[in-house]
């Protein structure tokens, strides 16, 4: 009897050493766009060691396992990642170790990823292997995408100015590794990052910027930036192009009129000076003679 009492006893004591250590702290549950790249920040804290038959042994973790919507992690075909597998689904990094790192990142998220991730360590001694039931690193995955613009600095600029324009999720999901277009009214720019920076601002730059995620049909709402000429610029600055052809065709036909009339005035004047050469005067004698 008191053998039987005794096992129970370190039984006891091995499940109480477990409790008391075992644990993993899960990430907020996270909300991901497809086709990004989400990382779940883990972390677990085994036991060093446990008393087994009087003595006391050092855990040794020898199997980390991840697995989707399933509360044990002990059926294969929930596992995203298993540290004994050689053939993990590409898309599934292990950014962990075996001693108290347990994150997790998914590349190129599907709808399919979408679910209560849970991890799990085995150990050398298989009474201090652990589940980490609660609450699991939930992930939520979207394929809607509504943009937004966000600005630096909602004003007015002058020239020469700079201003960063932020394209953003009108929801709270991560976007990580996603590219990005950018549109000045309605034409396409080189940008394919989040952020769209503008430096030494000029007169061009004042138009409808949008933007939006790469191969995804939908886009931001316009937002409009201006930015206002300097005084002096104002006053005297360019001219405008349709002016200063206007101004020197305008020039061209005064100074061809001018040409024009001129030469008419010209040989008028020759052709009166003609016909008075043309006149015949009678001569001196023979008014006398009358």
């Amino acid at each position: 009897m008191a053998v039987w009492d005794k096992k129970i006893t370190w039984c006891f004591m091995l499940l109480l050493a477990g409790a008391a250590g075992h644990g993993v702290n899960y990430p907020d549950p996270v909300c991901a766009v497809k086709g990004s790249t989400v990382t779940l920040p883990c972390t677990f804290t085994p036991v060093e060691s446990v008393r087994d038959n009087g003595r006391e042994v050092l855990i040794e973790i020898i199997r980390v396992i991840w697995c989707r919507n399933h509360e044990f992690c002990q059926d294969p075909t929930t596992s995203v990642y298993d540290s004994e597998l050689t053939n993990n689904n590409p898309r599934y990094r292990y950014l962990g170790d075996m001693k108290g790192n347990c994150t997790l990142q998914i590349r190129d998220v599907q709808k399919e990823d979408e679910g209560t991730l849970r991890f799990r360590m085995e150990a050398n001694i298989k009474e201090a292997s652990f589940t980490g039931r609660q609450p699991g690193a939930k992930v939520t995955v979207t394929d809607q995408t509504p943009m937004k613009i966000e600005s630096s600095s909602d004003r007015e600029f002058k020239k020469g100015e700079s201003v960063t324009l932020n394209c953003t999720l009108t929801t709270k999901c991560t976007f990580h590794q996603l590219k990005f277009t950018w549109f000045r009214d309605g034409h396409a720019l080189s940008e394919s990052g989040p952020t769209l920076q503008l430096t030494a601002l000029a007169a061009k730059d004042s138009a409808n910027y949008t933007c939006g995620l790469k191969n995804a049909s939908t886009l931001s709402p316009p937002y409009r930036l201006y930015v206002e000429a300097e005084e002096e610029e104002t006053n005297s600055g360019t001219v405008d192009p349709q002016l200063a052809v206007r101004l020197v065709l305008f020039t061209l036909h005064t100074v061809l009129i001018i040409i024009v009339a001129s030469i008419v005035i010209k040989r008028m004047c020759v052709c009166k000076k003609e016909e008075r050469k043309d006149v015949t005067v009678p001569p001196p004698n023979f008014i006398e003679e009358l």
